[in-house]
């Protein structure tokens, strides 16, 4: 990605609300090019929503989970009927699923993180979730976290990644400039 568009994407990660011509200002460039350019990772996908970070306990929320569980067998249905399954239990119970997603470690290979109203509602999802046919029972474990302890260590937020992103768009632009400068030195060298 171009350093402008590493840039957009961390100014947006801080405060998506602000206007073009706000951020325009900040990355030093036109309205129309942060506009084109907002369009343009919008159509590759990079920016998928424009969202908010909520404090979830003042919605209502008590407990986030990050749940860990392992298939049966090789593949015991497809995701498709696993997305569609895990839809009709979220259809009728009090919690509010963040993410699920396939990946390796814990001797696990799906993770989500889901929201709950309270204990109870975490513990009464956690047993339908047991009776889905691909769950295996014996591997499933959650890490909770309590949302109304104000002393939590770095609470949800994405101005850290937002940071990072920016630093590493400084990082190639020296880069870019380091080799444009020793370019023009040897050019220079070679007259």
């Amino acid at each position: 990605m171009k350093a402008v568009e590493l840039r957009l994407v961390a100014e947006l990660l801080k405060n998506s609300r602000r206007s073009d011509r706000e951020l325009a200002k900040v990355l030093g460039v036109s309205q129309p090019t942060v506009s084109r350019t907002m369009k343009k990772l919008e159509e590759q996908g990079v920016i998928k929503e424009y969202t908010i970070v909520p404090d979830f306990s003042k919605l209502g929320f008590q407990i986030m989970g990050v749940s860990f569980i392992k298939l049966q067998g090789s593949r015991a249905s497809s995701p498709e009927d696993e997305a569609e399954q895990a839809g009709e239990v979220e259809k009728s119970e009090p919690y509010a699923p963040v993410m699920g997603v396939s990946g390796q470690g814990l001797g696990k290979d799906r993770m989500f993180i889901t929201f709950y109203k309270d204990y109870g509602a975490y513990l009464k999802a956690m047993q339908v979730t047991k009776q889905l046919p691909f769950i295996d029972v014996d591997t499933l474990d959650s890490f909770l976290v309590d949302l109304t302890d104000k002393n939590q260590y770095r609470p949800l937020s994405m101005s850290r990644v937002s940071k990072y992103i920016l630093s590493q768009a400084e990082a190639a632009a020296n880069q870019i400039q380091e080799r444009n400068s020793a370019a023009k030195k040897t050019a220079t060298r070679k007259q």
